[in-house]
């Protein structure tokens, strides 16, 4: 399936800890697929860690419209806090984990900013998926493009682990950041990330020889996206024509580099105390910035076996003041009388950290990364993987990438030289092409709830009821798809769904989704509903009505289309998630 009504495609990369975006045009695919242009113009204002990438944070004023986006509002924010004029705007900041998990996406989810100040979920991501989008189309504007947003196959990443309702959640807010339905994908990122490495030449992998780039059909490898928020983990094989299948469902959880950033924050805190440090993130924010953007260069840097000390830059005035203000010492005393008095010193503005410390901060995330992979690598569906490719901005770190290749080391581990890019980058390709992987394994059960006559050999009495004279068994789960399997890529599944009633307007039911391979009733406690559907029939008639129903699954979203069998016409309907 090409998609062949755009002139270009524009891949928007939304993280939890930076965001950017790709594009390339679609002659420039045909001829020369890696020709893809990656944004170079984001301004940090100071020390940039990412040009690549602008923070994913948004400023907002105090009616609650947009200021800025990702340096800029960092910035801004910082002066805004500077004259003390916080209460009047809203800041945000690594909120794309409150997705992550959520059992109660809504289109009424409130989000609190910085200082607890709430707004509602869905302003907040499609405002700032608004930005990337403005951003982009001023890009191309300045290049002498005269774009229209519908010549354009956009391009949304996130995350595979991710529900269906986190899935549909970010598409609405990028409909509200006015990117058309029919001209929108949703891409999941390891996937688009193997896509990517299929292209790139195997000197930009490290650790890989010239097998991994002209590999054969048959050959099976594992992808390892870290993020700042999330680990998302697949496993692919390569089949025909460059196609790709999964062998295991996408599996992970939020074991990111934040987690990393969350166990340093606790250290400072019990050195300098919970107060003092809410202090410097509410009253000194580009303090309490700087703190972790020199945290973010050390966790990049920072390798096995290091002696010694590592050297923090702090800000050591607004430490320094705020100890002898709160706490009636100098930030050198306060340091001193701490658990890690043996293990941190100061040196004018820098913090003396010994090297195992800062080691011991990443082991619990490195661990449970690990233990993702290898728990993955015992499935029996999964056997003959030769190759670990490991992607996204967290696995530029060396601690990482040695605890794999010493855990694995039967195993090829391979790092694209654009680590932190190949996420979206493979956004790109998959615009162009979204039907590079062929075969997908299903998360979760799907079904919907039906009636059957009683049966007391396999039925629960509970569940047991009479109605008109028969004795039938209510709850039950009917499977559509099952877990674990494997499903090609716009898989149908056709029901027949038909009226009880003379003259009956619509025809309703309730798809359920479950963590369990054979749910036998959807009270179960691995059942959720995931949403009702109403089929509201044209012309009701006193005969019996019948409506075929098509579910679409092994896309990465799943979609539902109704025909009344009668007129054959279709009959509006969509899976309403959230």
């Amino acid at each position: 399936m090409e998609t062949n009504d755009h002139l270009l495609v524009a891949a928007l990369d939304f993280g939890t800890t930076y965001s950017g975006y790709a594009f390339s045009m679609r002659h420039e695919f045909k001829t020369d697929p890696m020709k893809i242009h990656a944004n170079q113009a984001w301004n940090s204002g100071g020390r940039a860690l990412l040009s690549l990438k602008t923070p994913t944070c948004l400023l907002l004023n105090d009616k609650k419209q947009f200021i800025a986006f990702g340096y800029d509002a960092e910035n801004q924010y910082t002066d805004i806090v500077m004259d003390d004029k916080q209460d009047e705007y809203y800041y945000f900041h690594r909120f794309k984990m409150n997705l992550h998990n959520n059992k109660n996406i809504s289109t009424e989810m409130v989000l609190e900013d910085i200082l607890g100040k709430p707004v509602n979920a869905i302003d907040v991501f499609s405002l700032s998926i608004k930005a990337l989008v403005d951003h982009f189309m001023d890009t191309v504007k300045k290049q002498g493009t005269g774009l229209k947003l519908r010549e354009i196959q956009w391009v949304l990443t996130i995350p595979a682990i991710w529900t269906d309702s986190a899935k549909q959640f970010m598409r609405e807010c990028a409909e509200k950041a006015r990117i058309p339905s029919e001209k929108l994908l949703l891409a999941l990122e390891p996937e688009t990330a193997s896509i990517f490495c299929q292209y790139l030449p195997s000197e930009k992998l490290h650790g890989a020889d010239q097998a991994f780039h002209v590999s054969t059909e048959g050959t099976r490898y594992m992808v390892v996206d870290l993020g700042g928020g999330t680990a998302d983990i697949t496993v692919h094989e390569k089949t025909k024509n460059g196609h790709l299948k999964e062998l295991h469902r996408a599996s992970g959880n939020d074991c990111g580099g934040i987690s990393v950033d969350g166990r340093f924050f606790q250290m400072l805190v019990k050195i300098l105390g919970g107060p003092l440090m809410k202090k410097i993130k509410d009253e000194d924010p580009a303090a309490y910035l700087d703190l972790f953007r020199e945290f973010e260069a050390v966790k990049r840097t920072i390798v096995n076996g290091k002696e010694g000390k590592v050297n923090i830059t702090i800000p050591y005035a607004s430490l320094d003041n705020n100890c002898r203000k709160i706490l009636g010492e100098d930030l050198k005393a306060v340091i001193a009388s701490s658990p890690f008095s043996k293990e941190i010193s100061l040196r004018g503005d820098k913090m003396r950290i010994d090297a195992h410390l800062i080691i011991n901060l990443f082991k619990p995330t490195i661990d449970n990364i690990v233990s993702l992979m290898d728990d993955i690598l015992k499935n029996k569906d999964v056997k003959g993987v030769t190759q670990i490719l490991l992607v996204g901005g967290f696995s530029e770190c060396r601690l990482i990438q040695d605890a794999v290749v010493m855990k694995f080391h039967d195993k090829k581990v391979i790092i694209p030289d654009e680590a932190g890019l190949s996420v979206l980058k493979g956004a790109v390709l998959f615009g162009h092409r979204p039907d590079y992987v062929q075969i997908r394994v299903m998360r979760f059960t799907y079904g919907v709830e039906t009636t059957n006559t009683f049966d007391p050999r396999k039925h629960d009495v509970k569940y047991c009821k009479e109605t008109e004279g028969v004795m039938r068994c209510y709850n039950i789960f009917k499977k559509y798809v099952k877990k674990n399997k494997s499903v090609q890529a716009g898989k149908i599944v056709c029901k027949k769904f038909d009226t009880i009633h003379k003259y009956q307007k619509c025809i309703g039911f309730s798809i359920y989704v479950s963590t369990d391979e054979n749910p036998m009733y959807t009270t179960d406690k691995t059942c959720t509903k995931l949403c009702e559907i109403d089929l509201k029939l044209p012309d009701p008639s006193e005969d019996t009505r019948y409506v075929d129903v098509e579910f679409v699954f092994g896309n990465t979203e799943i979609t539902i289309r109704a025909t009344d069998r009668n007129s054959g016409k279709e009959i509006k309907t969509k899976l309403n998630l959230i």
